[in-house]
């Protein structure tokens, strides 16, 4: 059973992405320590242009995960 969302999935997009690009405040270290790594993955469609995703398909299977990865390391979540 899926867990129950909270507002519009407009405002959880939006939510997520202030979050993603905003740097923590002096008091939030441990808070952000704490939430680095991902508890899962939620399905989600997403509209890419065409030469985007054809850069991640060149590669073959897998495309998915480098499309996380890159997002990950240009919201400051992981490092190259």
């Amino acid at each position: 059973m899926r867990t129950p969302r909270r507002g519009s999935a407009y405002e959880q997009a939006e939510a997520a992405f202030k979050s993603a690009t905003t740097r923590p405040t002096a008091a939030e270290p441990a808070k952000l320590a704490a939430t680095a790594k991902p508890e899962g993955k939620e399905l989600v469609s997403l509209r890419l242009d065409r030469a985007v995703l054809e850069h991640f398909q060149d590669d073959g299977a897998g495309w998915q995960e480098r499309i996380n990865a890159a997002l990950r390391v240009a919201a400051g979540l992981d490092k190259e």
